[in-house]
């Protein structure tokens, strides 16, 4: 549905923040390459990866050259002034009080959230890094501790342009992880490349390289892993979304000495959204684990959280 002068002003009066950035930008017609390029000519650094994520509420701007960005956005954009940086002040979903308080603090996910951007950036990501998941079957392995151990995923994925040839997985400790401690595994067709950190989040990036570079249309099995157990107690996995895709396995495993009372699964539309779809999984005794099955993800974020006694 195309977006009018007058969805627009409602927008930027209502929010929330990604909602007008994606009207603003779809009534002016403007591509983010182009919108990239205006910023540049104003001195303004921001990758097409951070733009596509603001617009689609995966990420919100919260550092300094960010929000410097914004400013410029309205300008590009031909908008009120103040009316993006207002949205961005007033909060996503401010005013409400029925909204369920996620098990991480919602400022801590803003700053992880920038923390990613800043270092995606750095790694010079486009914004899809020209894959589409077909599959995805993560495992994630709770300590006697009840600490994030580690995790391990297996990958498939789908080239949609040619020359393709690495992935960028992200990992977000529990509060109290160093990531520089944290060890990242290439355990199937690919090895490690880059690996960048944010300390006081807790979230590092590491770039996978492939076998071989894919052509449009070609998919690719790999395999990969974090070791972890820096952090302290867990209480949830979370998975981000920023684009469609196929089918996504979540495993929970936990150790015999430390299980939960009680494990849930939910949804959430975006970081600052109530949490939704909420469905009781049963902890199976002999194997100790949960799961949740997404046979197609959308943009978003699925997990499943649990309360120790």
């Amino acid at each position: 549905m195309g977006h009018t002068e007058a969805d627009l002003a409602q927008v930027l009066h209502t929010g929330p923040f990604h909602l007008a950035l994606r009207a603003a930008l779809a009534v002016r017609g403007l591509p983010l390459q182009r919108v990239q390029h205006h910023l540049a000519h104003r001195g303004i650094k921001v990758g097409v990866t951070s733009l596509s994520y603001w617009q689609q509420g995966a990420r919100r701007p919260q550092r300094p050259e960010s929000l410097r960005a914004v400013r410029a956005l309205e300008d590009v954009l031909e908008l009120p002034g103040n009316s993006l940086i207002r949205l961005l002040d007033a909060g996503e979903g401010g005013g409400r009080t029925d909204v369920e308080r996620p098990a991480r603090s919602y400022r801590s996910l803003v700053e992880a959230s920038g923390a990613v951007e800043q270092l995606l950036d750095d790694l010079d990501s486009p914004a899809d890094g020209g894959l589409h998941t077909v599959g995805h079957h993560e495992r994630v392995r709770i300590g006697s501790g009840r600490e994030l151990l580690g995790r391990d995923s297996a990958h498939v994925v789908r080239a949609h342009r040619d020359g393709t040839d690495r992935y960028l997985a992200i990992h977000h400790g529990d509060p109290g992880c160093d990531p520089a401690r944290v060890e990242v595994s290439a355990l199937e067709n690919c090895r490690t490349g880059r690996v960048r950190w944010h300390g006081e989040t807790g979230v590092l990036v590491a770039e996978l390289l492939f076998d071989a570079r894919l052509r449009a249309g070609e998919t690719y099995l790999f395999g990969y892993g974090f070791k972890d157990g820096t952090g302290g107690p867990s209480g949830e996995y979370v998975r981000g979304f920023s684009f469609a895709g196929g089918q996504y396995v979540l495993q929970v495993h936990f150790d015999e000495g430390a299980l939960p009372v009680r494990c849930r699964r939910f949804a959430q539309a975006t970081t600052g959204a109530p949490r939704g779809a909420r469905t009781e999984l049963t902890l199976s005794g002999r194997h100790r684990t949960v799961h949740l099955v997404e046979q197609g993800v959308r943009p978003g974020i699925v997990g499943i959280d649990w309360d120790w006694e």
